[in-house]
C-alpha cells in the first residue's frame, strides 16, 4: 500500500502550479478505507482540496490518527519520483519519508482496529491537505472535528514528539527615490537603504535569540530569507523588500515577536515599513499526559523499548490542534531525504509505526 501511495503524484500546487495536488491520493485512501469497513468520505478543505475522514467505533473517548496528503515538488531528484522502488530494506520516492510512509502506517493501524471492532472507543483519521504551504487542510479539520487526542505520524525516526518550535513571517520595505543612475544628486537607493536592516537583524539574531534557548528545541533565530527591488542597473531603486522567517520558541508570542523585530528594524531604518503577514504557533506537550503515556507504553510493548521524548526545531499541523484544543503528540517511522533529491524510508520502520499506533489507540480508549 505504501508503494502504491508514492506512486500516485500529490505535489501541492501552493508550492508548485504544475502539482497534481491531493486529488488523486484523497480517492485513493478513501476507498481503501471503505474497502477495510471504515466510513470514510471527502471533505473539501478549500475547492480543489480535499481532506479524508474516516472513523470506526462509537463511544468513548475520540483519537484521531493523522497524516498529510500532499509532497514537495520534484525538481533536481536524481531518481524516478513515483517509481516507489525498494531496495537495502528502503523504499525511495517523493514523499516517501515526508510523510506516505506515515500515512500508509495511520492507514494500516485503522484498518487493523477498524477489523477488530474497537471497543469503548471511537478512532478518527484525518488525512489532510497543503500541509507544505499553508495547511489548510488540518485548519478545515478542526473546524469540522473535535477528537480528544491526536497522534500526526510525521517522520520522527521511531522519538515522540512532544514540542515543536513555531514560526513567524514579516514583509520588511524600505522605500528611495528612482533617479537615472547618474543623477546621484536625485536619487536614492531602497536597497542601500535596507542593507542596515539585513546588519541588524543578523547582529540580533546572533547576540539576542541565540540566547534564549528551550531544552528541548534549542533557540530561538531569525533569517533573511528573500529580498527583492530595483527595475534597472541604471536606476536608483525606488523600493526594496525583504522577507524574514523567526522561528517561535514553545509559548512564545507572535505578536510580541512581531513587535521586538519592528523595534530592531525601525532602529535601523526609522521610516521602514513592517508588516506581519503570517504565522503559526509552537506545540507544547507533556511527558505525563494521557496520550504521551499511551504512545510510550505502546512503544515499549511494540518494539521492546520506549521511544526517547523530544522537541523538534521544524513545525508540523500538530500545533493546529493543539491550538484548538486537542492534545496533539508526533510520532513516525525512519528514513531521509524530505525535500531532498533522494528521498526514502525505512520500510520495517513503518510496519513498527502502524503496530505502535494501533496499540497507543487501544491504550487511549483504556484497553
Amino acid at each position: 500500500m505504501l508503494s502504491q501511495l508514492v506512486a500516485i503524484p500529490s505535489v501541492n500546487p501552493s508550492l508548485d502550479p504544475a502539482g497534481d495536488g491531493e486529488g488523486a491520493m484523497a480517492a485513493f485512501a478513501a476507498g481503501w478505507l471503505r474497502a477495510r469497513g471504515l466510513l470514510a468520505q471527502i471533505e473539501e478543505a478549500r475547492p480543489g482540496r480535499p481532506n479524508v475522514h474516516a472513523a470506526a467505533g462509537a463511544g468513548g473517548r475520540d483519537l484521531c490518527l493523522c497524516a498529510h496528503l500532499d509532497t514537495v515538488g520534484v525538481g533536481g531528484m536524481e531518481i524516478d519520483p513515483f517509481a516507489a522502488a525498494v531496495a537495502g530494506g528502503r523504499l525511495y520516492g517523493r514523499g516517501a519519508y515526508d510523510m506516505k510512509g506515515g500515512m500508509a502506517a495511520v492507514m494500516a493501524a485503522a484498518a487493523v482496529l477498524a477489523a477488530e471492532g474497537p471497543r469503548g472507543g471511537r478512532l478518527s483519521l484525518a488525512l489532510v491537505a497543503d500541509e507544505e504551504y499553508g495547511s489548510v487542510g488540518a485548519d478545515a479539520y478542526v473546524r469540522m472535528h473535535r477528537p480528544d487526542g491526536c497522534i500526526l505520524a510525521e517522520p520522527t525516526d521511531g522519538r515522540l514528539v512532544l514540542t515543536h518550535k513555531g514560526f513567524l513571517w514579516l514583509e520588511v520595505r524600505t522605500r528611495g527615490r528612482a533617479a537615472h543612475g547618474s543623477r546621484w544628486d536625485l536619487g536614492v537607493s531602497a536597497i542601500g537603504r535596507m542593507a542596515p536592516v539585513v546588519a541588524a537583524l543578523e547582529v540580533f539574531d546572533r547576540d539576542v535569540l541565540r540566547a534564549r534557548q528551550d531544552p528541548l528545541v534549542g533557540p530561538a533565530s531569525l533569517h533573511c530569507a528573500v529580498i527583492g527591488g530595483g527595475t534597472g542597473v541604471s536606476t536608483y531603486a525606488a523600493e526594496c523588500r525583504l522577507q524574514v522567517e523567526r522561528r517561535l520558541l514553545p509559548g512564545e508570542s507572535a505578536h510580541a515577536a512581531a513587535a521586538e523585530m519592528e523595534r530592531v528594524v525601525r532602529g535601523a531604518a526609522a521610516d521602514a515599513e513592517v508588516r506581519p503577514y503570517f504565522s503559526r504557533p509552537g506545540l507544547v506537550g507533556a511527558v505525563d499526559a494521557p496520550l504521551s503515556r499511551a504512545v510510550v507504553g505502546a512503544g515499549t510493548a511494540v518494539t521492546g523499548a520506549a521511544p526517547p521524548v523530544e522537541g523538534a526545531a521544524y513545525w508540523t499541523d500538530a500545533a493546529i490542534f493543539a491550538e484548538a484544543g486537542i492534545p496533539a503528540v508526533i510520532f513516525g517511522p525512519t528514513g531521509a531525504g524530505a525535500h531532498g533529491s533522494l528521498e526514502w524510508v525505512e520500510v520495517d520502520s513503518v510496519v513498527a509505526v502502524a503496530g505502535v499506533l494501533a496499540e497507543a489507540t487501544r491504550r487511549f480508549w483504556g484497553q
